[in-house]
């Protein structure tokens, strides 16, 4: 089961990234399903799959579902596109695209059955610890340094939109995964590398304040997700 979904991937990759040039993106979505590169695209798919395979015919079924499933998908993101949700849009047609491998590999080596013999209680508590480290982590650190009120402080236009929110949600994110992997070096790494990050703009912003707001931010983002990486990790050995 896992060479083939390994196979099928390959295929998908080489197919959607590899030889998928921006040209052909850029003339795909404005001309919809009537650009030439749509088929181009889905061609470099058979090709690529037709390889993979190694033309066995015996998967004559799985290749035409793919195939087929990923024009219609394609067409379907290409005139539902917008300029809101060109991102949503590319998770859900990835997301798509491997189901419907998902669906393939299940054919020619049934594996959804046995889903209903997994024991779902790791499943379910990593979605927990993971819902604690981006939406509730967000929240407790919003809560807590409201005390604060420096919004005012620096030039909001030389900073990305909600950046601040999303570098907190990656680097917990890490620390969390780095946690329960066991490589806590891997957490000293990750302060590190911040600390140097933002060593720059705090120097220049010659700004107390600041500098112990950042810096209260950062303890309390990495305090909790280490937090919660350990709660994980004693919890699992329980179950």
């Amino acid at each position: 089961m896992l060479v083939l979904f390994i196979k099928l991937i390959l295929a998908h990759l080489i197919g959607d990234f590899l030889f998928h040039p921006e040209k052909w993106v850029k003339h795909k979505n404005k001309h919809k399903h009537a650009s030439k590169y749509l088929y181009l695209h889905i061609l470099v798919h058979v090709i690529a799959l037709l390889a993979v395979l190694l033309f066995d015919t015996n998967y004559w079924l799985g290749f035409l579902i793919i195939i087929i499933s990923h024009y219609v998908i394609d067409v379907l993101k290409l005139h539902l596109r917008t300029k809101k949700n060109n991102r949503w849009l590319f998770a859900l047609d990835q997301l798509a695209h491997l189901f419907v491998i998902g669906l393939v590999v299940n054919i020619y080596e049934p594996y959804i059955a046995d889903l209903y013999n997994i024991d779902y209680n790791n499943i379910l508590l990593l979605i927990a610890c993971l819902i604690g480290v981006t939406t509730m982590s967000s929240i407790i650190m919003k809560t807590i340094i409201s005390k604060w009120n420096i919004e005012d402080k620096g030039d909001k236009e030389d900073s990305l939109e909600d950046a601040g929110t999303y570098i907190g949600i990656l680097e917990r994110l890490f620390v969390f995964l780095f946690i329960i992997l066991g490589i806590w070096e891997g957490v000293g790494f990750l302060l590190a590398a911040k600390s140097i990050f933002r060593f720059g703009d705090l120097s220049r912003a010659k700004d107390r304040k600041l500098t112990e707001y950042v810096l209260i931010g950062t303890l309390i983002s990495f305090g909790v997700a280490i937090l919660i990486g350990l709660i994980y990790s004693y919890v699992v050995g329980l179950i």
